[in-house]
Formats: C-alpha cells, structure tokens, sequence
C-alpha cells in the first residue's frame, strides 16, 4: 500500500483511503513533517491539478472514523497539521473539533482572512451564500464569529483555491 500512495503521489493523483487501506499501511514516520487539512475535495483536485505534492488530507465534511484514523497516526509519527474548512457555522465547528482533537494550528481561518475572502468574493462577482445556522465560537480567533455575523456571508473554500493551492507551495 506504502508503495500505491507513493507511486500516486508522484502523478500528483488523490487517493481516496478505506480503513482497510490505513490497516495495511506501514507508517514511516517523518517527524516535522507538514500535513493540510482541508474540508472541500475540490482543494484537493485543485493542487494536484497544479502538481503540488504537499501532504493534503481532505475530510469531505465532518472527519469520520478514516480521517481520524489517518491524522491520528500522523500526529503521533511528528506530523504537524494545519487545518480548515468552510466560513459557515458548520465549517468553524469541524475545525474546532479537530483543533480540539489534535495539535493543530488554523490555516486561513483568521476574521482578516474571512474578511479578505468576503471581499474577493465580491470582487470577481462569485455569489455568495447568506450565513446560517448556530454561531459558533472560534477559540483560535475570537474575532471570527464577529466578524462572519456582521458580514452574515458563507465563504466555501472553493472561491480561494487560488490561495489555497498558493500556500501549499510556500509550505513551511
């Protein structure tokens, strides 16, 4: 299996993992390693289309018992996360969760960056969502929740693919 990812990951080709898949994996582990987490799979067509080759983990919504499964072996091999998801309430709460499950650190994922994407957004003319559902509350940024309520706009990570697919070249 170790082999397939690798071969993949030269072809710049996602992998959609099974448990089973993460069952017969032998982890090599490479201590400060770096490792995205994305909510969107469109993030992930989007750098491999753009040949990146950073490690990108997308969780498709909420994480489920694979993508545990995966960040947990990686955090305890040395890896460092960097997560995000959607600027909508569901979005905020996902990496909450996870920030709260492992250590991670927000990426793009401040009120400035929200702000930033509100009005990017509006520039190229992409149609935006109103804001709904629970607020929820950022612990990494506690002007987040202010910020998207004075907006009341949801930003899906779809519209700063071009960011996105910037920062993974510029990967730490």
């Amino acid at each position: 299996m170790a082999r397939q990812l690798r071969e993949r990951a030269e072809q710049h080709t996602e992998t959609h993992l099974t448990l089973r898949d993460l069952r017969h994996v032998c982890w090599d582990p490479v201590p400060g390693a770096v490792v995205y987490v994305c909510e969107n799979p469109r993030v992930v067509e989007a750098a491999a289309d753009a040949g990146m080759d950073a490690g990108l983990v997308c969780t498709s919504g909420n994480a489920t018992t694979v993508v545990h499964t995966l960040l947990t072996a990686l955090v305890e091999g040395g890896t460092r996360l960097y997560v995000r998801g959607d600027f909508d309430w569901a979005g905020v709460a996902m990496v909450e969760r996870l920030l709260t499950r492992y250590p991670a650190q927000p990426w793009r994922m401040s009120a400035a960056d929200y702000e930033q994407q509100v009005e990017r957004a509006r520039d190229r003319r992409t149609p935006l969502q109103p804001l709904e559902g629970r607020p929820q509350t950022a612990s990494w940024d506690p002007e987040l929740a202010p910020s998207m309520n004075s907006f009341g706009m949801a930003v899906h990570e779809e519209s700063a693919l071009d960011l996105l697919v910037q920062d993974l070249r510029q990967r730490p």
